[in-house]
């Protein structure tokens, strides 16, 4: 794909000269004569690379030079300017701007700072992308080993290559984003954008501006054209997540784009045609959201071209170990650690824990353990204490307090005991094995330190 520069200067020769010395190294090139245009040309057309002069017949330079960068942030701007105006480059470069040259300008220098200009852009998009990879971070999905796991796998490799909108189902952390970033990762739209829409987490009055965009004047504050984020999804993948929580009116234009392939920005006249995949999301029973009106029938049956039931992870223990040793590995990369693992004791503990939460609360705890781990494997003394508490006769939920009683019940000789050699275990390890040291932080005698040492063999 051709690099574009956009060269912005009232001098008609200066933009012929620049046209023909750019194009000899494969660089389309777009002229404007005025600040006006030129920044109309930013807001159109993809632009890699921003030629300004500081001096312009409609506005001075840094004016374009500010709202070029909020247009687009991330493309270099290059300014040319007289040997008098270096003060004013020199206030350009504090506002953002990539490099200067001043006028008459030498041809190598310029094609030279063009270059590197291009090459700081490729780098930072190419580490966004990286960013964005399936990998040991958030997009990780870890299949497991159970047929309903396997299962869902061989419907994702399936519904991958084609452009039918997908329906993920499932409780709060089980990882609907991440399968659906693992759909996408696996079709033709890889390195195309992936655009999230967390319909719960954009007030309800921004929601519809967010995503369709808006024209300037729409209304008050829309002081420019603004595109939306179905807008920047052009081309990609879009993951509507908790769709329910849009409003009816949005429901509706939702519905339009999936059926017309186009969208209309707010307070615009003309559809815009956009080329997207549709992945949605919900922790709902949709069905139940239809009947209570909270989700267009219609557009339930259009998502759901195919549905994705995630279950929580309660009801896939057997792959515990796979996401724990995949969490470890994480954290020692960006904590500098080198944990091996939990060990049995800690391990037994999370296996008897119900995990409400589902893997985003696995992955919390695994990483609170880390924090506190020094040792080759995080104990139970690194795990919260509500989760440690849990015996094997009845499970503490999350956040209970040891002096509430559960409503399910819970072994009392076990608990105490638990929580007795954890303590101990607490101390000992923070007076380094001392027992005198570690029985005063107990309010005991070092006699009854030693009894409960060895009556729970933890010597």
């Amino acid at each position: 794909m051709a690099v574009t520069v956009l060269v912005v200067d009232d001098d008609p020769m200066i933009r012929s000269y620049l046209d023909t010395l750019l194009s000899e190294d494969g660089y389309e090139v777009l002229s404007a004569a005025t600040g006006g245009d030129g920044l109309a040309l930013v807001e159109t057309q993809p632009i890699d690379v921003v030629i300004l002069d500081l001096m312009l017949p409609d506005t001075d330079g840094l004016s374009v030079l500010e709202k070029a960068r909020e247009l687009e942030p991330g493309v270099p701007v290059i300014l040319l300017t007289a040997h008098g105006a270096v003060s004013s480059a020199v206030k350009a470069m504090k506002l953002g701007a990539y490099d200067y040259i001043t006028k008459p300008f030498d041809n190598s220098k310029l094609k030279l700072t063009v270059r590197r200009a291009l090459d700081e852009l490729n780098m930072r998009r190419e580490i966004q992308r990286l960013r964005q990879r399936p990998g040991l971070g958030s997009y990780q999905w870890i299949v497991g080993s159970s047929e309903r796991m396997r299962n869902i796998e061989r419907v994702v490799e399936k519904v991958a290559t084609s452009n039918a909108t997908i329906l993920i189902q499932g409780e709060s952390g089980t990882g609907k984003e991440v399968v659906a970033h693992a759909i996408q990762q696996r079709g033709p739209r890889a390195d195309r954008p992936f655009v999230v829409i967390n319909c719960a987490a954009i007030p309800e009055g921004l929601l519809e501006s967010e995503m369709f965009g808006y024209e300037a004047g729409a209304f008050t504050g829309a002081r420019r054209r603004k595109k939306g984020l179905l807008e920047m999804a052009d081309t990609g993948t879009l993951f509507l997540d908790e769709i329910t929580e849009m409003k009816p009116g949005v429901q509706a234009k939702i519905l339009r784009v999936l059926e017309t392939k186009t969208l209309r920005r707010i307070g615009g006249t003309t559809d815009i045609k956009v080329d997207v995949r549709f992945i949605a999301a919900s922790n709902r029973d949709l069905q139940a959201a239809v009947r209570e009106g909270m989700l267009r029938e219609d557009l339930y049956y259009r998502l759901g071209v195919v549905e994705i039931h995630l279950p929580p992870l309660r009801e896939r223990l057997e792959d515990l170990e796979l996401f724990i040793s995949a969490f470890v590995g994480e954290f020692n990369q960006s904590m500098g650690k080198d944990v091996r693992g939990v060990s049995g004791e800690a391990l037994e503990c999370l296996r008897r824990y119900r995990w409400p939460g589902n893997i985003r609360e696995l992955r919390n705890v695994i990483e609170r353990a880390m924090v506190l781990c020094d040792d080759r494997l995080i104990q139970p003394a690194h795990l919260p204490p509500d989760l440690v508490c849990a015996s094997p006769g009845a499970v503490v939920p999350r956040g209970s307090s040891l002096m509430e009683l559960p409503a399910e019940g819970v072994d009392l000789v076990a608990l105490v005991s638990e929580l007795e050699q954890r303590l101990i275990r607490q101390a000992l390890a923070r007076t380094g094995g001392n027992q005198s040291e570690a029985a005063q932080l107990l309010a005991m005698s070092r006699d009854q330190l030693r009894y409960r040492i060895e009556k729970y063999n933890l010597s």
